[in-house]
């Protein structure tokens, strides 16, 4: 027989799903749509013997689509992508730190290269560039899963690199159970995607209490107790307007993030 909790764990995930989902059909919208105004753009300087064309141009995780989440997180697949994944710049055997400095307080995040080589090279590559400078952490979930979602530089789950890199590293966290999730621990963090296989962008979820989901979302880091504290103080405090899901309360600006071998 489910109880109270298990049933409450089991909503919140199919709400995920459907979030992930209602993000994908939004972006094949959007693309259908973009591709009309294009046609009919290209009609139109066409027609007036004009010198030049306009575009309507996305430049990240498909602008007009909703990703993360996860946290957590949202990205288009990989054929949808309009740019290449960064070149692998990185040491494959070495273990990395990010660092992400916040006006709550600084995180660390010890990666492993070696079990998620992709995913490591890609933050290294978007924070030597600055991408996470001054972005909000968009997400907070604080019922059936607890997680925080940043890494959108457009700060409300539509934003990405512009490519999506493969998942990696998705037995870690043992094999699913017969509800067909696996537990993320506090403590973990993650990377957020469509729903779909190998979507992940640039948006990325922290775990502050032991959240079971869908063995779907790559677990590329963890952080120290001290920046699991931080992460918790922000859940504590809750979503705006006292709802389960929707931007912290204890709002995360994300001021620089930097990653180096450790």
């Amino acid at each position: 027989m489910v109880n109270n909790d298990q049933r409450r764990r089991q909503l919140a995930r199919e709400k995920f799903e459907r979030q992930q989902q209602r993000r994908v059909e939004t972006r094949k919208k959007a693309k259908r749509r973009n591709a009309v105004i294009a046609s009919a753009l290209a009609v139109a300087v066409i027609g007036g013997g004009g010198a030049y064309a306009l575009a309507n141009r996305s430049g990240g995780e498909d602008r007009s689509d909703a990703a993360a989440e996860a946290t957590a997180s949202p990205s288009p697949s990989a054929s949808e992508s309009s740019a290449p994944e960064p070149k692998m710049t990185i040491d494959k055997t070495a273990k990395y730190t990010m660092e992400l400095k916040t006006n709550q307080g600084d995180i660390s995040i010890a990666m492993d290269a070696k079990k998620t080589p992709h995913t490591v090279n890609s933050f290294n590559s978007l924070a030597s560039k600055g991408y996470f400078n001054d972005t909000k952490c968009h997400r907070l979930t604080t019922q059936g899963i607890f997680v925080l979602q940043c890494g959108d530089p457009k700060g409300d789950g539509t934003g990405g690199p512009g490519y999506t890199i493969e998942d990696e590293n998705l037995t870690a966290l043992g094999k699913a159970g017969a509800d067909g999730s696996v537990t993320y621990p506090a403590g973990t963090v993650a990377m957020a995607n469509t729903g779909q296989p190998h979507t992940g962008g640039s948006q990325f979820f922290l775990v502050y209490k032991a959240t079971k989901l869908p063995p779907a979302y790559t677990p590329f880091g963890t952080m120290d107790a001290a920046s699991l504290k931080i992460v918790e103080a922000v859940g504590k405090a809750g979503v705006e307007g006292g709802a389960s899901d929707g931007a912290p309360k204890k709002a995360v600006t994300v001021e620089k993030v930097t990653v180096d071998k450790a």
